[in-house]
């Protein structure tokens, strides 16, 4: 296994694992998070653990146009119970997605360096959030990292039901993304549209956007 130095600098792609697991170590900088992402590289472990960072050979993603909305969720949206917003409760979105109780069996992998990591990208202007309010309250919401024209996502939460499928619809559809990525297979997005393409296929997407 590859272990990063203080240099900013990945391994190709084709060194990574199986798993998709690329290098070892490094840090949370805003310039090797940003280097990370603009390569399709992203950092994912555990409190007490080195970083870790992926490039799996299988990358989830949703072409926009592709978003599949179905007939108990567009009843859901024609109600207007909720209030859509983009960036105004970043902090409160990243610690709820760190905090809420989930059953996908990933249990929290957002760390306190983590959280603080994406809070500095957020002042810069990088990190962006959906958030879902119902009286006043945030109920749901997601957050991810811009790269021009590309959404890489990383975390979502819901507090009422359907709530983190409602902030997903409307990144979808606010035609601003050519393609948001997912990173890894979940069956929640695959219900929405998502699905797995090549790493290269991806890693070409990603290049072409970040040069125009």
């Amino acid at each position: 296994m590859i272990w990063l130095t203080e240099k900013i600098v990945f391994p190709h792609y084709r060194f990574a694992t199986s798993e998709g697991v690329l290098a070892l170590g490094g840090d949370l900088s805003e310039e090797r998070l940003i280097f990370a992402y603009k390569n399709g590289i992203f950092p994912w472990f555990s409190e007490g653990e080195p970083l870790v960072w992926y490039c799996p050979a299988e990358r989830m993603v949703l072409f926009p146009k592709e978003i599949k909305i179905s007939k108990s969720m567009r009843k859901i949206i024609k109600k207007n119970e909720f209030v859509i917003t983009e960036n105004k409760a970043f902090a409160q979105v990243i610690y709820n997605c760190k905090n809420i109780d989930r059953n996908d069996g990933f249990g929290t992998w957002i760390t306190n360096d983590m959280e603080q990591a994406y809070i500095n990208l957020h002042k810069k202007g990088i990190a962006k959030s959906i958030e879902v309010w119902k009286n006043n309250e945030l109920v749901g919401g997601l957050y991810g990292l811009e790269i021009n024209k590309i959404f890489c996502g990383e975390s979502m939460f819901s507090k009422v039901s359907n709530t983190s499928k409602f902030a997903f619809i409307h990144l979808a559809k606010n035609k601003k993304y050519k393609l948001i990525d997912c990173q890894i297979y979940n069956k929640h997005l695959a219900s929405l549209g998502a699905k797995e393409i090549d790493r290269e296929l991806f890693l070409g997407i990603l290049k072409n956007q970040t040069e125009t």
